[in-house]
């Protein structure tokens, strides 16, 4: 866990980005009453990322994409937090799970889509 109070902005910031890099997250969510959050300088949220203080587990809550067992994503996601913080808890929330976004069909000779 942190050291000092004013690391933990920086360090939230990088695990929210590590875990918005896994391809299975569609982004970060704020879960339950927005209580999923880290409080950053000049009054600002980070939505999705909680540091846990002492023996605390770190919370998400994320939403993601269909194609991937929740249980299995969970444990993926851990490991990716455990990256950043080195051996902590973690305790994930999916807020919500959407469908893969479509992939565009290339289509040879046009640079840009239809009007």
């Amino acid at each position: 866990m942190p050291d000092a109070p004013d690391q933990a902005p920086d360090q939230a910031a990088e695990v929210a980005a590590a875990v918005l890099a896994h391809p299975a997250v569609a982004r970060l969510d704020g879960g339950p009453f927005g209580t999923v959050a880290s409080y950053r300088p000049g009054r600002r949220r980070l939505l999705g990322v909680r540091l846990g203080v002492g023996e605390e587990p770190v919370e998400l809550a994320v939403v993601v994409r269909l194609g991937i067992p929740l249980p299995r994503l969970a444990e993926e996601l851990g490991a990716v937090v455990r990256g950043v913080l080195g051996p902590v808890p973690v305790e994930v929330t999916f807020s919500d799970v959407v469908s893969a976004p479509p992939r565009a069909a290339a289509r040879p000779g046009r640079d840009r889509p239809d009007p």
